[in-house]
C-alpha cells in the first residue's frame, strides 16, 4: 500500500513540475510551446496507437515537438527490440529534460531501442532516415500558413510509403480565436485550417475525439500513399522556418 502511495505521489509531483515548466515556456514563447499544459494520458495513448498496432515489429519512429515528454513516456514502452526513436525538439530546456528521461526510463533498456534527441526544427532535421510512424506534438495552429505547408511537406517526405502521421488539434480553437483575435490573426488561423483540411481530405485514415484531455482534442491519422515522393500533393518548396 505504501509503495503504491509513493509511486502515485512521484507521478503527481512529476505532472505538477511539467505543468509549471509548460507555463514558464509558454510565457517565454507561446508560438513554439503551443499549450499551457502537457498532453494527458488519454491523448498520449491515441497518438501512439499506430506504434502499438504494429508491435512487435521493430519500427523507425519520429516524435516532433515532444515538450516535457508525456507522449514520449507513452511511446517508449510500445517500442519493440531493435526499434529506433528520433525526437525533434527545438526548445533547449525541453530537449535537455528529454535527454534526462532516457537515462532513467525503466523500459528503454529492455526494449533495446536506439533513441536520439535532435534540438532543431523538423524542417531542418538532417537525416536520410524514413519513418514508419511520425507522432507530432507541434502547435500547428500557432504557425503561419507557410510554416505549416513546410512542416506537413517534410512530414510526408520523412514517412515510408504507407507510413502514418499522427497529430492532434484542440477542439473549438477557431471559434475561440474568432471571438478574441484580431482580423489578421483570424485570417491566419483560417488559412492554416484550410491547409490541414486539404491534407485530411487526401491522406486521413481516421479521426478520434479525446474528451478526457484538457482541453479536449481531435487526433488525426494520415497515411503516406504507396507512391513515389514526387507524386505527393500538396508539396510546397521546403525552407527553414
Amino acid at each position: 500500500m505504501n509503495d503504491r502511495i509513493t509511486s502515485h505521489d512521484r507521478a503527481l509531483t512529476q505532472r505538477n513540475a511539467e505543468g509549471w515548466m509548460f507555463l514558464i515556456e509558454a510565457a517565454r514563447d507561446l508560438r513554439t510551446t503551443g499549450a499551457i499544459a502537457p498532453s494527458g494520458k488519454s491523448l498520449a495513448r491515441v497518438l501512439t496507437d499506430p506504434v502499438r498496432a504494429q508491435a512487435p515489429h521493430p519500427l523507425a519512429v519520429l516524435e516532433a515537438g515532444a515538450g516535457t515528454g508525456p507522449v514520449t513516456r507513452a511511446l517508449i514502452p510500445q517500442l519493440s527490440r531493435g526499434s529506433r526513436l528520433d525526437i525533434v525538439e527545438a526548445n533547449p530546456r525541453f530537449a535537455a529534460r528529454l535527454r534526462g528521461l532516457f537515462t532513467t526510463h525503466p523500459h528503454l533498456t529492455a526494449a533495446s531501442a536506439q533513441v536520439n534527441v535532435h534540438q532543431t526544427y523538423v524542417e531542418q532535421l538532417d537525416t536520410d532516415q524514413r519513418y514508419d510512424v511520425i507522432v507530432s506534438g507541434l502547435p500547428l495552429t500557432n504557425f503561419t500558413p507557410v510554416q505549416v505547408e513546410r512542416i506537413m511537406a517534410r512530414y510526408m517526405e520523412l514517412l515510408h510509403p504507407g507510413g502514418t502521421l499522427t497529430y492532434f488539434a484542440y477542439l473549438g480553437t477557431r471559434k475561440a480565436r474568432a471571438l478574441t483575435a484580431s482580423r489578421a490573426e483570424a485570417r491566419r488561423h483560417a488559412a492554416v485550417d484550410e491547409i490541414m483540411a486539404a491534407y485530411q481530405r487526401t491522406y486521413a485514415t481516421g479521426r478520434w475525439t479525446v474528451w478526457a484531455n484538457v482541453p479536449p482534442a481531435y487526433v488525426w491519422h494520415l497515411q503516406r500513399p504507396l507512391v513515389s515522393a514526387d507524386q505527393l500533393e500538396p508539396r510546397p518548396d521546403r525552407a527553414s522556418r
